[in-house]
C-alpha cells in the first residue's frame, strides 16, 4: 500500500507537471505565468496527497508514502524498526515504479522533457546550500504539523487536509528553492530513471533531519503520540497500535 500511495503520487506529479509545463500543452501556452502555473501544480499535488491519505489504502497503512515521515515515527516509537525499514524500503520502490510507468504511458519525450526533466528536484539559483537548509525547514514545518494535528482530537480528522494544504503551499512558495521534496524516495525516483543525480544528498539529508528534529522536539516538550497514521480513527484495524474501532 505504501509503495502504490506513492507511486500514485509520482504518477500524479508527471501528469501535472507534464500538463503544465511541457511546451506542447495547451495549458503551458495559455497560462503565460510562471507563478500561476506553479501555484495549480502546487494546488493539483496537494489534493493528491489530501486523496491518498484520506482512501481506504492510506488510512490502513497510516499514510506515510515518505521515508522520512517514517523515519519520525519510528523515532517516536511508534513503528518496528523492520516495519520502518520495509516501509522505507517499499516507498522507495514505488516512487521509481511511478515515474518509470509515467514514461512508459506518456513517452520519454514528454517526461524527459527539460522543462519536465521526470520531476527531478533540483537545487534553484540560490545554490545547495540554500537548498539543504530550505528543505530541512519546510521538513520539519510539515511533520510538526502532523504530530501538533494528529494528536489533537479536533484536528485529528483534518490532519491530511493540512497536511496536503502544506504541500499545495511549499511547492507554490519554496520549489524555486529546491524543487519542494521533503521525500528521499520521491526525489529517488527521478535520478533512477533519468539519471539525474546532481545534488540527490541534499534531499537524503535535509527532509531526515527537518523531520526527526520535530519528533524531537515532541519527545523534549513530553507531548502525547498516539500512534503512527495521519488518519487513524477509521473502520480499519490500526497495525500500529491495534486500535479496533468499535462495531
Amino acid at each position: 500500500m505504501e509503495a502504490a500511495e506513492l507511486g500514485l503520487f509520482m504518477i500524479s506529479a508527471c501528469a501535472v507537471v507534464a500538463a503544465f509545463e511541457h511546451p506542447s500543452s495547451p495549458l503551458s501556452s495559455r497560462i503565460a505565468s510562471e507563478t500561476l502555473r506553479r501555484v495549480l501544480v502546487g494546488v493539483a499535488m496537494g489534493l493528491t496527497a489530501i486523496a491518498l491519505v484520506y482512501s481506504p489504502w492510506g488510512k490502513r497503512s497510516g499514510a506515510h508514502f515518505n521515508p522520512a515521515v517514517t523515519l519520525a515515527f519510528w523515532r517516536l516509537g511508534k513503528i518496528d524498526p523492520w516495519d520502518a525499514l520495509f516501509y522505507g524500503c517499499f516507498q522507495a520502490v514505488g516512487a521509481v515504479a511511478g515515474v518509470a510507468l509515467s514514461v512508459a504511458l506518456l513517452g520519454s519525450h514528454v517526461i524527459g522533457d527539460a522543462r519536465v526533466n521526470y520531476v527531478a528536484t533540483l537545487p534553484g539559483a540560490y545554490g545547495t546550500l540554500a537548498a539543504f537548509f530550505s528543505e530541512v525547514g519546510i521538513s520539519f514545518g510539515l511533520m510538526s504539523v502532523v504530530l501538533f494535528a494528529s494528536n489533537d482530537e479536533r484536528l485529528a480528522p483534518l490532519t491530511g487536509v493540512l497536511a496536503g494544504a502544506l504541500v499545495a503551499i511549499y511547492i507554490a512558495i519554496e520549489a524555486p528553492v529546491s524543487g519542494m521534496s521533503m521525500n528521499p524516495a520521491r526525489s529517488l525516483a527521478p535520478a533512477v530513471v533519468g539519471n539525474l543525480w546532481a545534488a540527490l544528498w541534499v534531499y537524503f539529508v535535509a527532509p531526515p533531519i527537518g523531520m526527526l528534529a520535530a519528533a524531537e522536539l515532541r519527545l523534549l516538550n513530553a507531548r502525547r503520540v498516539e500512534c503512527a497514521k495521519l488518519h487513524h480513527r477509521n473502520h480499519y484495524r490500526c497495525i500500529f497500535c491495534d486500535y479496533q474501532h468499535a462495531a
